[in-house]
Formats: structure tokens, C-alpha cells, sequence
């Protein structure tokens, strides 16, 4: 690892674990961290967990792990440029997507709604209450007992109400003060994996073409220089080169950008990062490209009719699946009946996120198909 920035997250300098532990003797306290998440139950179960395509739709779309793999990767090649601490943003990278329900955005919507009267359901909190108290797999502890910094990077956004109910970790939601850059630029790691790799998987599924992603600058500026340089080269090697053309360069402006951000401020402690605005980010021509490809993904691949007939089977599983264990919590595996006992919809709710998406399926066949038992 490069010598560490001195606004960088140190964890010789942590705020600390909820449960205190003796430290490692031979991995630092986010090594540790990144550690916990990949052994985790909910990491791996990641694997069967949708990004945009159900997972039995096909071997070669991504999913929510090989989403956070991609991610841990970038934002580790950022923070290395960049002299910040990369192990932090690792874990955080890999931990940003364990609360995601089965079915990706249909299945958390579906699930809001059904908790609307319970406080609602939100995968970023989600992903901090797996750490904090899901995973049981320790003597001393719910949860996986992580470092502040971790779960500050976890929380990427937080209403207000909810902050209140979190105790140091929401304070920044109320105070309005940034968190570590490492936290910071993981979400952009995360932006830059989901939407350059959604584009790889909508051309492969034929959901979206290269003549309608042509009209987006982002696409058409690295095509044309492929091109260019490769005027025979066959469709799956041409989108190949396309696509990492468009991450290399956001990921070379991210850096640029944001070290620009940092010399203009000059911060001297992460004590300075949390009181500045935010400085990761795209220079204004990028962040306004990377928009449009955005917008372009949203309409033209999260709404085509193929995805919204999947996302409307996935809806009604989830709503049915809420309802019928809502309305008969015996139905629920024995340590989720305890816990409905004292917070029912919540206990539900918790169940059903950390659902694969094929578990899913079959716990609703189970409960709605008499053909299931005959």
C-alpha cells in the first residue's frame, strides 16, 4: 500500500466497534472488517441475489456479488491512487449490498410498500442492520461488531427520522458533515460498476442495442475509438473494449477530479474531511455524460416490458410472502417467530430481505401451490 494521506481513514485512529475486542495480531482493524463481511452468511447468499436479471434467467448476467466484487475493485484502485486507505473501502464495497431483498429493485419497492406502516424498508439500512444484528455467528454479539468507518460507509444516505434511531453513526445525516473519503468514493465505484456493466448486460440480453446506446456520448465517444483502431473486430470483443473504454474513463476522471478537489481544499485530518463538502467526484462534463447514460439505462433497460413483466412476478411474490407470514407468523423459521413476537412486521421483513431470489420462489410455492405437496 502507497504511505497513507493524513486525511485518510487510519484504523490505528478508529472510533472504535460497538463490543469491544482485543485487537488482531496480525491484521489491521479494516483487514479484520473485510474479513467478517466475506465470511458472512449474508455475503455469500449475494450470489443468488439479483442486480438486473432474475438469476435463473442466465449463467452470465451479474448479480449482487459479482456486483460487489467489481466494485470492491475499482474502489480500491481509486483509493490506491489516490493515498487513501484501501482495505476501508474494500469492506465497505463488499458490504454495501447485504441488505438488497431477492429480485433487486422490485423486491425492496414491494417491500417499502408493505412496511409503509412500519416504518418502511430500505436497503442501505438494511445492509447496516446484517452487520449490527442479522449475522450470528459470534459468542460476544449480535452482528459482526465492525469498525465505525465501516458502517459510516455502509450508510451512504439516511432520512433524517431514521439518523435519529441510529445514534453516532447518523449523526453526520444531522449535522450535514461528509463522511471519509473512502466512503465517498465507493459510491461512486458503486456507480460506475452498476452502470457500465448493466449496459454489458442489456446488450447481451438483447434488451437494448449498440445503434440506441450510440446516441449516448459516454458509449459513442469509446466506440468510435474502437473502432478506429479495430474496424473488423467481431460484436462481443467490440462491446468488450466499449465498455471498459467508458469505465477507464470515468474512473481516470474520478481520480483527477477528486485530487483537484483535494489540493483546492487542502484538508490535513479526516477530522478536516468531515467538516469540507464532499470532494469525490466527476469533472462537470463527465458527471453530465454519465447522466445521460444513466437516464438512458433507466428508460430504455430498467423499463423495457421484458424487465417490468419480471419485476411485476417479483413484486407479487414479495407482497404475497409478506401478507401470508404477516398474517401467520407460524409459518416463519423458529428464530423468526421469537422475534415476531416482539416486532412482527419488522421480523417478516428481515426474513424475506435475506432471501435469494430462487428461495424466494420456492417459499412461495410452498405457501400458494397446492401442487407443491401432491
Amino acid at each position: 500500500m502507497n504511505s497513507l494521506a493524513p486525511y485518510a481513514a487510519n484504523p490505528d485512529h478508529s472510533k472504535g466497534r460497538q463490543f469491544n475486542e482485543p485487537p488482531s495480531a496480525t491484521r489491521n482493524a479494516f483487514q479484520r472488517d473485510r474479513d467478517r463481511i466475506i465470511h458472512s452468511t449474508a455475503f455469500r447468499r449475494l450470489e443468488y441475489k439479483t442486480q438486473v436479471f432474475v438469476n435463473h434467467e442466465g449463467d452470465l448476467f451479474r448479480t449482487r456479488l459479482t456486483h460487489s466484487l467489481e466494485v470492491a475493485q475499482m474502489a480500491r484502485g481509486i483509493a490506491r491512487t489516490l493515498n487513501l486507505h484501501e482495505e476501508l473501502t474494500e469492506a465497505i464495497a463488499l458490504a454495501h449490498d447485504l441488505g438488497h431483498t431477492p429480485f433487486g429493485h422490485a423486491g425492496q419497492d414491494a417491500l417499502n410498500d408493505c412496511m409503509r406502516d412500519f416504518g418502511g424498508f430500505e436497503h442501505n439500512l438494511q445492509s447496516l442492520r446484517v452487520v449490527e444484528k442479522l449475522e450470528m455467528r459470534y459468542a460476544d454479539f449480535d452482528g459482526l461488531n465492525l469498525t465505525f468507518e465501516v458502517r459510516e460507509g455502509i450508510l451512504k444516505h439516511c432520512s433524517i427520522k431514521n439518523a435519529r434511531q441510529l445514534g453516532e453513526v447518523g449523526q453526520r445525516f444531522i449535522d450535514k458533515t461528509s463522511p471519509s473519503l473512502e466512503a465517498q468514493l465507493t459510491n461512486y465505484a458503486d456507480e460506475i460498476a452498476y452502470n457500465n456493466h448493466d449496459v454489458d448486460d442489456g446488450l447481451r440480453s438483447g434488451l437494448i442495442s449498440i445503434d440506441q446506446l450510440s446516441t449516448v456520448a459516454l458509449f459513442a465517444d469509446n466506440l468510435a475509438l474502437v473502432k478506429a483502431q479495430y474496424p473488423n473486430l467481431e460484436q462481443r470483443r467490440l462491446i468488450h473494449e466499449t465498455v471498459r473504454r467508458m469505465i477507464n474513463t470515468l474512473m481516470v476522471d474520478l481520480c483527477t477530479q477528486s485530487a483537484q478537489n483535494i489540493a483546492q481544499h487542502q484538508p490535513q485530518s479526516l477530522a478536516d474531511i468531515r467538516q469540507l463538502p464532499q470532494l469525490i467526484g466527476f469533472s462537470q462534463e463527465i458527471a453530465q455524460q454519465n447522466h445521460k447514460l444513466k437516464q438512458f439505462l433507466r428508460k430504455n433497460l430498467y423499463h423495457h416490458y421484458k424487465v417490468n413483466r419480471m419485476s411485476a412476478k417479483a413484486s407479487r411474490i414479495v407482497r404475497e410472502l409478506f401478507t401470508g407470514f404477516y398474517e401467520n407468523t407460524g409459518l416463519l423459521p423458529d428464530e423468526f417467530q421469537a422475534y415476531a413476537e416482539t416486532d412482527k412486521a419488522r421480523a417478516v421483513a428481515d426474513y424475506i430481505a435475506g432471501m435469494t431470489d430462487r428461495f424466494a420462489i420456492r417459499e412461495h410455492r410452498k405457501l400458494f401451490t397446492v401442487e407443491e405437496y401432491l
